[in-house]
């Protein structure tokens, strides 16, 4: 699927408000508990990648920041949360990881 088909997609299952009130509760949640639980918005996610056939192997010599970028744009305000802020922070690591195993 194409970036712009999936972003339909989301927005025809997740009327505006659901998306906006899915980012809200995850950032209360996120304020409230030191464990916070991403099940929802890591469901969707993974269905982002699996429709992208997004995988870290094909793409850490030249970063593909679409998944991320169809998250910014389907769910208002997400990349203000902690879970968008680990997304990237693990992408960073792992190509970290990839690179120094290839400068081996």
């Amino acid at each position: 699927m194409k970036k712009t088909e999936i972003i339909q997609t989301l927005k025809e299952s997740y009327k505006r408000d659901i998306r906006k009130q899915l980012v809200k509760s995850l950032q209360a949640e996120e304020k409230e508990t030191q464990t916070p639980s991403h099940k929802v918005i890591n469901q969707i996610f993974s269905y982002v990648l699996s429709e992208l056939g997004w995988e870290m192997a094909k793409n850490n010599q030249e970063w593909d920041n679409t998944p991320l970028e169809i998250m910014s744009e389907t769910f208002p305000q997400i990349e203000k949360t902690h879970w968008y802020k680990e997304q990237i922070l693990t992408a960073k690591k792992e190509i970290d990881v990839e690179m120094r195993d290839a400068c081996k």
